[in-house]
């Protein structure tokens, strides 16, 4: 069981113990070890097997200890079986609706026994409802607009979920001997060649379903019955000599396709480009009196196989150079890749520095000293500490007092800890009016201005973007963090108008972020390509709240390739002398 799983099963039970009004201090230890589990580097089912004891992370005592054993060892929980006979384990699912947490929830099975979202919508229809203490007309219009995006995410999964997931599965396969990844004395693969492909493969943000590969000339048959019986799979669509399917626990439907060596590239290419890309790619072989499949590369008339073993020999066929699989959307990568001008893709050895995180001066789970540290010891040479403002009142935002004694400790740190520049940000709220909600003599004193939008999503789209346009002519703002507030598979983006955004960005010399936090991802890649176009600078910041979360730029990186964006593009790819110049034009 990955960590993933481990920390949903957690957070279910949580919910289920609100929801029947168990003690909170105990609701509060899971809440605790769930973001503990979910903050590990190193999976819980690896740390046990090592003999290591998991009582000494924290927020983990003694019983959730024997919990996190409990699930390794046997898939469930015991507690969580007991506590869902008296409360229908439905009620988690309301619990991640907007609108309804887990006493609204409650209120909704105890007074109008509604345990499903099916149930919630058709008497949340019938005015049933907005009666209840605690709703009303608004509430009940949020449910309903949270139920539409709940069906429409439906079946998606985070990419870094699905990367989790696959975990056990790839092991599994891998164990057989994959021909690229042994060794010297190992013994003969029975895999050549293993690949995830798909939607998975060209960086998309979330994945429906997930595709494999795989070339095993001798071992198809050990292979299909070790991808069949992998950890994690619960049940078997199908089982057939070079295809399979199953589905996982988590509901991750996966493919697995054997392949002859031959057709390898082809196949490849066909299972990753969308399928606008592969049209394009078949007319330009027809055109060449070529016919390009799954299978390979072959002569228009007869069976003349001319490539296909590799995914340079597809390209090659039509005249191209190899181009990423990021870019293979049919977003005019094909007529960049034969003009030559296909784009010099960020990486991470560009990244100089990680601007935004959260210590513990706000929500974060480490001090300015250890996030300091920590990016010190990831290569940086920059990093701006950017809590939240005074508005943000859950997250312990800031007031101006606080952002001085702030600045007081930061330059404590800063003279003891030695190979790392540190900058003070701060994340401050675009207020509903568009004014920042901290004072210009405030913000004069910071290095780094991030403003964000964290209240009042629910605007028209011409109030929103009026009210974010009015930020951005602020002078002193560098950034704009997560500029469309989406959370994948949970809340849809503002209702902006993006052009204007975007246009604002430019005329104010305001960069925007590609915030790299796996439930973000915002911008989108679209309106990074279109950033691209019009000459926007972008940051890719973490979003960090404790250590382990710098780790998510990667993540971000892949959906700043997808925009097409090079390091040139990056602001946090500057050295310090330039960032220093980039951010001192706004302090005149």
């Amino acid at each position: 069981m990955q960590n993933i799983e481990i920390a949903r099963r957690l957070e279910e039970l949580a919910d289920l113990l609100e929801i029947k009004g168990s003690n909170p201090f105990r609701i509060r230890a899971y809440r605790n070890a769930i973001r503990t589990v979910r903050g590990l580097t190193r999976p819980v089912a690896e740390m046990l097997a090592a003999g290591e004891d998991v009582t000494e992370l924290q927020g983990i005592g003694k019983d959730l200890g024997s919990h996190l054993e409990e699930l390794v060892e046997t898939g469930g929980l015991e507690l969580l079986e007991e506590v869902a006979r008296e409360v229908p384990r439905e009620l988690a699912t309301l619990t991640r609706l907007d609108g309804v947490g887990p006493k609204k929830a409650k209120r909704l099975w105890k007074e109008l026994e509604v345990t499903t979202v099916d149930g919630l919508e058709e008497e949340a229809k019938a005015g049933r409802v907005e009666a209840l203490e605690g709703f009303g007309k608004k509430s009940v219009e949020k449910i309903l607009r949270s139920i539409e995006e709940f069906r429409r995410h439906r079946g998606r999964f985070l990419r870094t979920e699905a990367a989790e997931y696959l975990v056990p599965l790839l092991q599994r396969l891998r164990k057989l001997g994959v021909e690229d990844e042994g060794g010297p004395g190992d013994p003969p693969a029975l895999i050549r060649r293993l690949e995830v492909a798909g939607s998975f493969r060209r960086g998309r943000d979330t994945v429906g379903d997930i595709d494999l590969l795989a070339v095993a000339e001798s071992g198809a048959e050990q292979v299909m019955e070790a991808f069949t019986t992998a950890p994690g799979v619960e049940r078997v669509e199908m089982s057939g000599e070079t295809r399979g399917s199953v589905v996982l626990g988590s509901g991750l439907s996966v493919d697995l396709r054997i392949v002859p060596p031959e057709s390898w590239g082809a196949a490849l290419h066909y299972f990753t480009g969308s399928k606008e890309h592969n049209v394009e790619i078949r007319a330009r072989a027809r055109r060449r009196g070529l016919r390009i499949s799954e299978y390979g590369v072959f002569r228009e008339e007869g069976e003349e196989r001319v490539g296909g073993a590799t995914e340079e020999e597809v390209f090659e066929a039509v005249d191209l150079p190899w181009i990423p699989p990021v870019l293979r959307e049919n977003r005019g990568e094909i007529q960049a890749a034969e003009r030559g001008e296909l784009p010099d893709l960020v990486k991470m050895e560009d990244i100089r520095g990680d601007l935004h995180m959260h210590t513990t001066w706000s929500d974060g789970r480490a001090g300015i000293r250890e996030m300091a540290e920590a990016c010190r010891d990831r290569g940086y040479e920059y990093l701006a500490i950017t809590d939240h403002s005074r508005a943000v009142t859950v997250a312990n935002g800031l007031t101006p007092e606080r952002i001085l004694e702030q600045q007081a400790e930061l330059r404590r740190v800063r003279d003891e800890v030695d190979g790392i520049r540190i900058l003070h940000g701060c994340e401050v709220d675009i207020l509903k009016d568009g004014s920042l909600d901290l004072p210009d003599e405030v913000l004069a004193e910071l290095d780094l201005v991030m403003v964000a939008v964290h209240s009042h999503f629910g605007l028209s789209r011409e109030e929103m973007t009026r009210r974010v346009l009015t930020a951005l002519e602020h002078p002193m703002v560098h950034v704009m963090a997560h500029p469309t507030s989406r959370l994948l598979n949970r809340r849809e983006p503002i209702d902006i108008d993006g052009e204007a955004l975007l246009q604002a960005a430019a005329e104010n010399e305001v960069a925007l972020e590609m915030n790299a936090a796996p439930k973000r991802l915002d911008l989108d890649d679209r309106l990074l390509f279109r950033a691209r176009e019009l000459g926007v600078r972008i940051t890719v910041g973490s979003d960090a709240h404790r250590i382990a979360q710098l780790d998510h730029i990667p993540t971000g990186l892949d959906q700043a390739r997808r925009g097409w964006l090079a390091a040139r593009d990056i602001v946090n790819c500057l050295p310090i002398g330039e960032l220093d110049a980039w951010l001192g034009r706004k302090h005149g």
